[in-house]
């Protein structure tokens, strides 16, 4: 399993880690993508060396795109040629599409959540068609979910998806997570 997670300019910076450390405990490769380059910033100025630009990343290596929130980091997300590419393309070809916090409306602008339900930070519901209020919500190849304080449940579900229950449990395990 290979899955990339793109960082733009302001992003979330507890969304970003927990997702990238959470995969990885998981055994579950990731790739973090810098846009416009190799150090992001995000909104809480942490600087980050991304592993890759995004404009070197070629779509077809990976099995998931995971989009994390932080303001104005999905906005700029928002901005990506390439990143609306790859969440049509993935999502054309069942592969695993997902956001957190304010990325949920760059899914809704590209256009691949008119027929799936979704949730999304609160006070954004107007941007994306079908509003749920769960914290983390799957529907079929779409994992969404509300922000910061939702980020381990997130993860957590995203390894549920690619690695399987059991390896959710093992890892939700070790970090001690309680529900």
């Amino acid at each position: 399993m290979n899955v990339l997670v793109p960082l733009a300019e302001g992003f979330e910076e507890i969304e970003a880690m927990t997702v990238v450390d959470v995969l990885r405990r998981a055994g579950i490769k990731v790739t973090v993508a810098g846009l416009p380059g190799p150090i992001v910033e995000g909104s809480s100025k942490v600087k980050v060396l991304a592993g890759a630009k995004l404009d070197d990343i070629v779509e077809k290596d990976y099995d998931a795109v995971v989009l994390v929130g932080g303001s104005p980091g999905y906005s700029n997300l928002s901005k990506s040629n390439k990143i609306m590419k790859i969440i049509g393309v993935f999502h054309r070809d069942d592969k695993l599409v997902a956001a957190i916090c304010g990325a949920p409306t760059v899914l809704a602008e590209a256009g691949i959540l008119t027929n799936v339900k979704a949730t999304v930070y609160p006070g954004l519901e107007k941007y994306i068609p079908k509003p749920r209020s769960e914290s983390v919500l799957t529907d079929g190849n779409v994992i969404t979910s509300q922000g910061p304080a939702t980020a381990m449940a997130f993860s957590l579900r995203l390894v549920e998806y690619l690695a399987g229950k059991e390896t959710m449990k093992n890892v939700k395990e070790q970090l001690l997570f309680k529900e």
